[in-house]
Protein backbone atom coordinates (compact mmCIF):
# COMPACT_ATOMS: atom_id res chain seq x y z
CA UNK A 1 0.00 0.00 0.00
CA UNK A 2 1.66 3.61 -1.03
CA UNK A 3 1.04 5.02 2.36
CA UNK A 4 3.18 2.44 4.31
CA UNK A 5 6.47 3.32 1.48
CA UNK A 6 9.37 5.39 2.64
CA UNK A 7 11.14 7.21 0.32
CA UNK A 8 14.32 8.73 2.38
CA UNK A 9 17.65 7.48 2.38
CA UNK A 10 17.59 7.50 6.23
CA UNK A 11 14.72 5.19 6.28
CA UNK A 12 16.13 2.26 4.65
CA UNK A 13 19.67 2.69 6.55
CA UNK A 14 17.58 2.52 9.70
CA UNK A 15 16.03 -0.85 8.85
CA UNK A 16 18.83 -2.27 7.41
CA UNK A 17 20.79 -0.94 10.60
CA UNK A 18 18.40 -2.55 13.40
CA UNK A 19 19.05 -6.52 11.94
CA UNK A 20 21.97 -8.71 10.53
CA UNK A 21 19.70 -11.12 8.90
CA UNK A 22 18.17 -10.65 5.05
CA UNK A 23 16.86 -13.28 2.67
CA UNK A 24 18.51 -13.45 -0.64
CA UNK A 25 16.49 -14.17 -3.38
CA UNK A 26 18.05 -15.52 -6.42
CA UNK A 27 16.98 -17.79 -9.58
CA UNK A 28 19.29 -20.94 -9.52
CA UNK A 29 19.27 -23.16 -12.69
CA UNK A 30 15.65 -21.32 -13.28
CA UNK A 31 14.30 -22.09 -9.73
CA UNK A 32 13.62 -19.31 -7.71
CA UNK A 33 15.23 -19.79 -4.05
CA UNK A 34 15.08 -17.49 -1.24
CA UNK A 35 18.14 -18.24 1.34
CA UNK A 36 18.88 -16.73 4.61
CA UNK A 37 21.58 -15.15 5.19
CA UNK A 38 23.68 -13.01 7.31
CA UNK A 39 24.54 -9.25 6.31
CA UNK A 40 25.91 -5.95 6.76
CA UNK A 41 25.74 -2.68 5.55
CA UNK A 42 27.74 0.34 4.75
CA UNK A 43 27.13 3.45 3.22
CA UNK A 44 26.54 2.43 -0.11
CA UNK A 45 27.08 -1.64 -0.07
CA UNK A 46 24.97 -4.61 1.54
CA UNK A 47 27.57 -7.24 1.83
CA UNK A 48 25.79 -11.38 2.12
CA UNK A 49 27.73 -13.96 3.35
CA UNK A 50 28.16 -17.60 2.89
CA UNK A 51 30.15 -20.97 1.12
CA UNK A 52 31.73 -20.68 -1.46
CA UNK A 53 29.82 -24.04 -2.30
CA UNK A 54 26.86 -22.11 -1.91
CA UNK A 55 24.85 -22.70 -5.50
CA UNK A 56 22.84 -19.81 -4.98
CA UNK A 57 25.71 -17.26 -4.00
CA UNK A 58 27.99 -18.71 -6.83
CA UNK A 59 25.04 -18.16 -9.06
CA UNK A 60 23.55 -14.79 -8.01
CA UNK A 61 26.04 -12.33 -9.92
CA UNK A 62 24.69 -14.01 -13.05
CA UNK A 63 21.47 -11.86 -12.53
CA UNK A 64 19.80 -9.51 -10.40
CA UNK A 65 18.82 -10.30 -7.20
CA UNK A 66 16.17 -9.04 -4.49
CA UNK A 67 17.38 -9.21 -0.96
CA UNK A 68 14.90 -8.02 2.11
CA UNK A 69 14.73 -7.80 5.36
CA UNK A 70 12.03 -7.46 8.19
CA UNK A 71 11.38 -6.19 11.51
CA UNK A 72 8.35 -7.77 12.70
CA UNK A 73 7.26 -5.30 15.59
CA UNK A 74 3.71 -6.06 16.39
CA UNK A 75 0.64 -8.06 15.86
CA UNK A 76 -2.13 -5.66 14.97
CA UNK A 77 -5.55 -7.32 16.35
CA UNK A 78 -8.47 -5.48 15.14
CA UNK A 79 -12.20 -6.38 15.53
CA UNK A 80 -12.76 -8.60 12.22
CA UNK A 81 -10.34 -10.59 11.10
CA UNK A 82 -10.14 -9.06 7.87
CA UNK A 83 -8.64 -5.81 9.29
CA UNK A 84 -5.90 -7.73 11.07
CA UNK A 85 -2.36 -6.95 10.13
CA UNK A 86 1.16 -6.60 11.34
CA UNK A 87 3.25 -3.54 12.08
CA UNK A 88 6.54 -3.95 10.22
CA UNK A 89 9.57 -1.95 8.83
CA UNK A 90 10.30 -3.74 5.61
CA UNK A 91 13.24 -3.08 3.11
CA UNK A 92 13.67 -4.55 -0.11
CA UNK A 93 17.33 -4.48 -2.53
CA UNK A 94 17.55 -5.23 -5.99
CA UNK A 95 20.38 -5.35 -8.29
CA UNK A 96 22.87 -7.36 -10.05
CA UNK A 97 25.43 -8.35 -6.66
CA UNK A 98 29.25 -8.66 -7.71
CA UNK A 99 31.33 -11.11 -6.08
CA UNK A 100 34.30 -10.16 -3.92
CA UNK A 101 37.70 -11.44 -4.85
CA UNK A 102 40.08 -9.31 -3.43
CA UNK A 103 41.18 -10.56 -0.03
CA UNK A 104 41.57 -6.87 1.57
CA UNK A 105 37.32 -6.15 0.82
CA UNK A 106 36.53 -9.59 1.34
CA UNK A 107 38.13 -8.99 5.12
CA UNK A 108 36.47 -5.49 4.93
CA UNK A 109 33.38 -6.87 4.07
CA UNK A 110 33.51 -9.97 6.53
CA UNK A 111 34.54 -7.02 9.50
CA UNK A 112 31.19 -5.51 8.22
CA UNK A 113 29.08 -8.52 8.58
CA UNK A 114 30.74 -9.48 12.26
CA UNK A 115 30.64 -5.82 13.66
CA UNK A 116 26.69 -6.37 12.64
CA UNK A 117 25.98 -9.03 14.48
CA UNK A 118 27.96 -8.78 17.41
CA UNK A 119 30.26 -5.42 17.74
CA UNK A 120 33.38 -5.74 18.94
CA UNK A 121 34.00 -8.93 18.12
CA UNK A 122 36.11 -8.77 14.95
CA UNK A 123 39.18 -7.11 17.47
CA UNK A 124 38.79 -10.23 19.73
CA UNK A 125 38.16 -12.98 17.81
CA UNK A 126 41.10 -14.78 15.40
CA UNK A 127 40.79 -13.23 12.06
CA UNK A 128 39.96 -15.57 9.15
CA UNK A 129 42.98 -17.43 7.91
CA UNK A 130 44.09 -17.78 3.86
CA UNK A 131 41.92 -20.94 3.44
CA UNK A 132 38.89 -20.02 5.06
CA UNK A 133 38.80 -16.59 2.82
CA UNK A 134 39.21 -19.43 0.23
CA UNK A 135 35.68 -21.12 1.48
CA UNK A 136 33.54 -18.18 2.25
CA UNK A 137 31.63 -16.20 -0.67
CA UNK A 138 31.16 -12.84 -0.16
CA UNK A 139 28.73 -10.78 -2.60
CA UNK A 140 28.25 -6.96 -2.44
CA UNK A 141 25.30 -5.44 -3.13
CA UNK A 142 24.87 -1.70 -3.89
CA UNK A 143 22.02 0.35 -2.07
CA UNK A 144 21.47 2.41 -5.46
CA UNK A 145 17.31 0.66 -5.71
CA UNK A 146 15.66 -0.32 -2.78
CA UNK A 147 11.99 0.10 -1.37
CA UNK A 148 11.15 0.21 1.65
CA UNK A 149 7.95 0.16 3.85
CA UNK A 150 6.61 0.54 6.97
CA UNK A 151 3.34 -0.23 8.97
CA UNK A 152 2.76 1.13 12.84
CA UNK A 153 -0.28 2.25 14.62
CA UNK A 154 -3.30 0.42 15.54
CA UNK A 155 -5.97 -1.31 13.57
CA UNK A 156 -7.61 0.71 10.93
CA UNK A 157 -11.14 0.21 12.30
CA UNK A 158 -12.00 2.07 15.16
CA UNK A 159 -13.86 4.34 12.86
CA UNK A 160 -15.81 1.94 11.58
CA UNK A 161 -19.21 -0.31 12.15
CA UNK A 162 -17.33 -3.18 13.77
CA UNK A 163 -16.08 -0.49 16.70
CA UNK A 164 -19.55 -1.12 17.98
CA UNK A 165 -19.49 -4.94 17.93
CA UNK A 166 -17.90 -4.17 22.02
CA UNK A 167 -14.97 -6.07 20.74
CA UNK A 168 -11.08 -5.36 22.34
CA UNK A 169 -9.16 -4.23 19.88
CA UNK A 170 -5.10 -3.23 19.61
CA UNK A 171 -1.78 -4.48 19.12
CA UNK A 172 0.63 -7.35 20.76
CA UNK A 173 4.12 -5.62 20.71
CA UNK A 174 6.72 -7.84 19.75
CA UNK A 175 10.42 -6.87 20.27
CA UNK A 176 13.51 -9.22 19.16
CA UNK A 177 16.19 -8.70 22.69
CA UNK A 178 19.34 -10.28 23.40
CA UNK A 179 19.37 -12.74 26.06
CA UNK A 180 21.90 -13.86 28.52
CA UNK A 181 25.34 -14.77 27.33
CA UNK A 182 25.73 -18.94 27.71
CA UNK A 183 28.99 -19.90 27.44
CA UNK A 184 30.74 -23.09 25.17
CA UNK A 185 30.83 -25.71 27.73
CA UNK A 186 34.30 -26.34 26.82
CA UNK A 187 35.45 -22.89 28.05
CA UNK A 188 38.01 -23.15 30.72
CA UNK A 189 36.84 -20.91 34.05
CA UNK A 190 39.22 -18.94 34.12
CA UNK A 191 38.01 -16.79 30.81
CA UNK A 192 36.34 -13.67 31.77
CA UNK A 193 33.90 -12.17 29.74
CA UNK A 194 35.42 -9.70 27.13
CA UNK A 195 34.55 -6.04 27.74
CA UNK A 196 32.68 -5.63 24.26
CA UNK A 197 29.95 -8.62 25.45
CA UNK A 198 29.09 -7.16 28.97
CA UNK A 199 28.48 -3.90 27.12
CA UNK A 200 25.98 -5.52 24.65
Amino acid sequence: MKEKARTTRSDLDAVLAAGFVCHLGVLVDGTPMVVPTVYGATADTLYLHGSSASRSLIQAPDGTVCVTVTHVDGVVLARSVFEHGINYRCAMIYGVPRQVTDDAEKLAGLRVLTEQAAPGQWDYARRPSRKELAATSLLALGLDEASVKVRTGPPDDGDSPDARLGLWAGVLPLTTVRGALVPDPALPPDIALPGHLRRG
